[in-house]
């Protein structure tokens, strides 16, 4: 077998299911196409948000769906120090260069591909101009990179997902600097082909380091003298340890190599109020979108994990006290720093002025406890994500924590076009916001069912007693009310009815999350 035919049997043997899914998306699309073009339909959007909707999303989707097959996302630990290339791959009688070329090339081939679909079968505004080629050397410039990126071994845990998203935020910013000044076609396909033989260079010193096991790491002088000086006192303390070793320090690492590029552009923009509050806003969402890669982190048990002579409430309390210790780090982090900065660039009167229209609608006390909600609401946003990960690894299903990684980005990806849409559309706000009750509800009756069938299961399986089961039920009951009590003296009964604070306060309150976990952990124990 010839090392293209290895490379290509290795993706059409672990992805062709995907793989057909998108045959079959794209043969959609052409027909689609056909249909209007043997009926001369002029096809015209409402706006550009309705065009992304339409067309652009599903193609971004699978645009992501690409880098995750072709640097093997789905086949590695996206935040370990060690290369993401598969180790299983560099015994193969073959030479870096052909590890590194043929993925690279596929990678390539696709992403061109994809752009060729989206010319000629996506359907297109008539009156948009649609570029010939610059946008698939695009495609594949930045699949080439995140390929490079990758599978790069790196010094410390986490390193590779900051790395790789702000190396290709500023490709993506050169590009719109490049599309405002309204560059030519030649312009762009000379800014961005270069890209792909230098991402080739850097993907194959990358490949060739992990080849030969050469994986840097800077905790590895400190760690042993730091446990020879002070032994664990117990099992629970060794567990505790571990688990902050293994992703406790990743978030409040990533939010700190993230926060000062979002801090410089606050600061940059601090004469637009509009851009300054966007900014701020996406600091504060900041930890939570970070938590939801770093889950995948810190969801890892595999046999050695579930083997471990301690019982499962030991090892569920320490995976929960290291979310709380990491939420808290990060936190206190990004709360510290953007306040220094407020106060530093002047930018604070701009929250100040907003503080003051808080306080002018709702009063001191009432907008004083708004924004406390709101920061309590962002913070356990973030537990909760990293709590997720409980059920999700503990169950010993890996491809569950990479599906989860890739869903958040490709949900990331989604979703801020699809409520830019729908904010700017009166139709769909008004039915959005008549519809919230019945939404909410359906909500509510699928978490309480959730919760119902996870506390029957820890019953049957006796992993929990009925008091230690009716007990938390009443707990979570309390927060439920209290949380409910706070919502509707803060909120007004004529902005928000309080049957819908009610339900918003079940929805906030974890159940399902925590509870599943010591579920997640018996059956993986015991499979």
């Amino acid at each position: 077998m010839s090392p293209a035919s290895a490379i290509a049997w290795e993706f059409r043997a672990r992805h062709r299911w995907g793989l057909l899914a998108l045959a079959a998306y794209s043969l959609i699309l052409a027909a689609v196409k056909l249909v209007i073009v043997m009926r001369g339909i002029t096809v015209t959007f409402v706006d550009a948000e309705s065009f992304a909707f339409a067309d652009v999303v599903p193609l971004t989707a699978t645009f992501i769906y690409f880098l995750s097959v072709f640097t093997f996302g789905l086949g590695g630990d996206i935040a370990a120090r060690q290369s993401m290339y598969p180790a299983r791959l560099f015994t193969l009688p073959l030479t870096t260069g052909a590890l590194v070329f043929w993925p690279m090339l596929y990678g390539a081939i696709a992403m061109t591909a994809l752009w060729i679909l989206s010319r000629l079968a996506v359907v297109w505004p008539a009156d948009v101009r649609v570029p010939l080629a610059w946008p698939a050397f695009l495609a594949a410039s930045l699949l080439a990179w995140t390929q490079a990126l990758t599978w790069m071994p790196y010094a410390l845990r986490g390193m590779r997902v900051i790395v790789t998203v702000l190396w290709l935020m500023i490709i993506d910013t050169i590009v719109m600097v490049a599309l405002n000044l309204q560059a030519p076609e030649p312009v762009m396909i000379a800014l961005v082909a270069p890209q792909i033989p230098l991402a080739y260079l850097v993907a194959r010193f990358a490949v060739a380091r992990a080849r030969r096991g050469d994986t840097p790491d800077w905790h590895a002088a400190t760690a042993g003298r730091a446990r020879t000086a002070a032994p664990f006192r117990s099992n629970t303390q060794a567990q505790l340890w571990f688990e902050w070793r293994q992703g406790g320090r990743a978030l409040p690492l990533l939010v700190a190599l993230l926060l000062p590029f979002e801090l410089a552009m606050l600061v940059l923009f601090r004469g637009t109020p509009a851009i300054a509050g966007e900014m701020l806003l996406l600091i504060a969402f900041t930890p939570p979108i970070m938590a939801a890669f770093v889950a995948a982190t810190m969801s890892r048990p595999g046999a050695f994990a579930v083997m471990r002579p301690m019982p499962d409430t030991a090892l569920i309390a320490a995976k929960l006290r290291v979310a709380i210790y990491s939420t808290a780090a990060t936190w206190l982090l990004l709360l510290a720093t953007t306040l220094i900065v407020l106060r530093l660039s002047g930018t604070g009167t701009l929250v100040a002025d907003q503080a003051r229209q808080l306080r002018e609608i709702f009063g001191t006390a009432r907008a004083v406890s708004l924004v406390l909600l709101a920061l309590a609401f962002v913070v356990a946003s973030t537990w909760k994500l990293l709590v997720q990960s409980l059920f999700i690894g503990m169950s010993g299903r890996a491809w569950l924590a990479k599906a989860s990684v890739f869903g958040t980005l490709t949900l990331l990806a989604i979703f801020p076009p699809l409520a830019h849409w729908a904010l700017h559309n009166h139709e769909v706000m008004k039915f959005v916001w008549n519809g919230m009750p019945w939404f909410l509800g359906f909500l509510v009756c699928l978490k309480t069912g959730a919760g119902a069938w996870i506390a029957h299961r820890l019953h049957a399986w006796h992993l929990m007693s009925e008091r230690a089961l009716l007990a938390g039920a009443l707990a979570w009951n309390a927060a439920v009310f209290a949380l409910f009590a706070l919502l509707a003296w803060t909120v007004p009964e004529l902005l928000v009815r309080h049957y819908v604070l009610a339900l918003v306060a079940i929805l906030v309150t974890p159940l399902a999350r925590v509870s599943a976990a010591p579920l997640a952990l018996a059956w993986n124990r015991h499979r």
